[in-house]
């Protein structure tokens, strides 16, 4: 069982970039474009249209044309894993198509998460019916796992199935589970097979990577990309358990918080712009009072972003 015949282009750690959004409630895709070429020159790149971009607040279309614009605004689609999963499957096929057209490396896709119990024969048609529509072999699937969010397990037979009839096509997974049990059991069982497997937070960074997994795609490389890359490229090295410590200690900050409201006041608070800290309801901003907390308790660690 061969994965893909073609090594990725994607980087070890990408952000599931958060979305800046103008008063009207539409993505601002200039502010974006600028966020997202920071993070790659932070070794980072951008799997947009996560969960941490509010993507499943935003239409199809408004993706679509985001999508349009960052990569006419000079993105590299070879470091871009753009989230095209929605719970109607001719909205995934359209995001999907759209992201192909535009070459981007892969796609990240959830499962249809509104109807719960569903069988893994329920699942496996979903996918099947999304990959068979596109019908193009450059299709590079990353089945996104957040059963915290969606309520469905995905499981190591489902993913041995999808393997094993798309082999060419769905070629990994992000793993947002938090369960490093289950993450190291795929790993086991298919990354002998060149499946990829991204944690989905760069708490298990180090983990995946001894394990044989190929990195992470995590919130907080929307604020802490370079350290984050840096641990994924030198986590050989005597000091990675000391570097991993440090990526522990930022992520625990923001994990004290709703991490969406929370790193977007990060970002208003460094890049100096108020505009940071919209986001879609039902989210809320943070309070004048876990801003500033928020704050201090970076400013104690001596945080920073440079280059925003």
């Amino acid at each position: 069982m061969t994965i893909s015949l073609h090594p990725s282009t994607l980087p070890a750690v990408l952000s599931p970039v958060m979305t800046p959004f103008k008063a009207d409630g539409y993505p601002d895709e200039q502010k974006l474009l600028k966020q997202c070429k920071w993070l790659e020159a932070n070794g980072v790149g951008q799997a947009i249209f996560g969960t941490n971009s509010e993507a499943n607040s935003m239409s199809a279309t408004q993706k679509m044309n985001t999508l349009t614009a960052l990569i006419e605004g000079g993105l590299n689609p070879q470091h871009m894993m753009p989230g095209t999963g929605s719970t109607s499957i001719e909205s995934t096929y359209r995001m999907t198509a759209h992201a192909l057209s535009y070459q981007c490396a892969g796609v990240l896709m959830l499962p249809p998460f509104y109807y719960k119990d569903i069988t893994d024969d329920g699942l496996f048609a979903y996918f099947s019916e999304v990959i068979q529509k596109i019908g193009n072999p450059a299709l590079q699937i990353y089945i996104y796992n957040i059963p915290p969010v969606t309520k469905i397990n995905l499981s190591l037979s489902l993913l041995e199935r999808l393997i094993k009839e798309y082999p060419k096509t769905v070629v990994g997974m992000k793993d947002s589970s938090g369960d490093w049990e289950y993450t190291e059991s795929v790993i086991k069982l298919l990354a002998p097979h060149g499946f990829r497997v991204y944690a989905g937070s760069e708490v298990f960074l180090m983990r995946t990577l001894r394990a044989g997994g190929v990195g992470c795609i995590s919130a907080t490389a929307n604020v802490n990309p370079k350290a984050i890359a840096e641990l994924a490229a030198h986590w050989r090295e005597s000091d990675a358990d000391k570097r991993q410590a440090d990526l522990d200690q930022v992520r625990g900050i923001f994990a004290k918080y709703q991490m969406i409201a929370g790193m977007k006041t990060a970002v208003a608070h460094y890049s100096k712009d108020p505009e940071w800290l919209r986001v879609r309801p039902p989210l809320m901003q943070l309070s004048a009072s876990q801003q500033a907390q928020l704050l201090s308790e970076l400013k104690a660690i001596n945080f920073s972003m440079p280059g925003l």
